[in-house]
């Protein structure tokens, strides 16, 4: 019985195949990484630079776009650091301006109302006989009239921002590409497999 020839793939060149697919698999590997790396740093670049800004008072709506831009067009930017940190971005001074910016109005409109008050129980009780009733009169008047601070909610000024799982740059490309070479190494290795198996059973 006549037995079929097999095609044999020379040493070297199996070799040579499985180590490249390797070695370009670790390589692709090493650039994702370096990707991720450098995308996570550039985030939180950005963030310091914004929360520098916050601080300045400077243009802090600007900075926001410009990290969140950033944040939602790269993989591995995620700012947060726990699962305690819900929002890892916080306005603090912007908040802390707006409080003490309302706290001002606050009391300044009430100083108008006491004054007011003042003046109106000035007019009413005027005589000298009634000048007990006066201090009643302003606390009632003022009682009535005074504006509390406004309550500024302050999740308005939290924010975090989700990145994408994959990203069209140096990590998302090095990525598919580690990916592809090291399947195409499990499969040199799985072909070099079935072709020993062949060669056994024609012998």
């Amino acid at each position: 019985m006549k037995k079929t020839k097999t095609h044999i793939i020379p040493k070297k060149r199996k070799n040579f195949l499985l180590w490249f697919f390797l070695v370009m698999a670790l390589l692709f590997s090493g650039l994702s990484a370096y990707g991720l790396r450098s995308n996570n740093l550039k985030a939180i670049e950005l963030r310091d630079a914004l929360l520098e800004t916050d601080k300045a008072n400077g243009d802090i709506e600007g900075s926001l776009r410009t990290l969140r831009s950033y944040i939602y067009s790269h993989m591995n930017t995620n700012l947060s650091s726990g699962t305690n940190l819900q929002f890892p971005i916080q306005l603090k001074y912007r908040y802390e301006r707006l409080v003490a910016a309302e706290k001002a109005r606050a009391d300044e409109v009430n100083k108008k109302i006491y004054a007011d008050a003042q003046s109106y129980c000035e007019q009413k009780f005027g005589g000298a006989s009634l000048k007990d009733q006066r201090v009643p009169c302003v606390q009632q008047y003022v009682s009535e009239n005074s504006v509390k601070e406004q309550n500024i909610a302050d999740d308005l000024y939290k924010f975090s921002f989700v990145a994408p799982v994959w990203s069209p740059d140096l990590a998302g490309f090095s990525l598919v590409l580690a990916v592809l070479f090291f399947c195409l190494f499990i499969s040199e290795i799985v072909l070099r497999h079935i072709i020993k198996l062949r060669q056994r059973s024609d012998f």
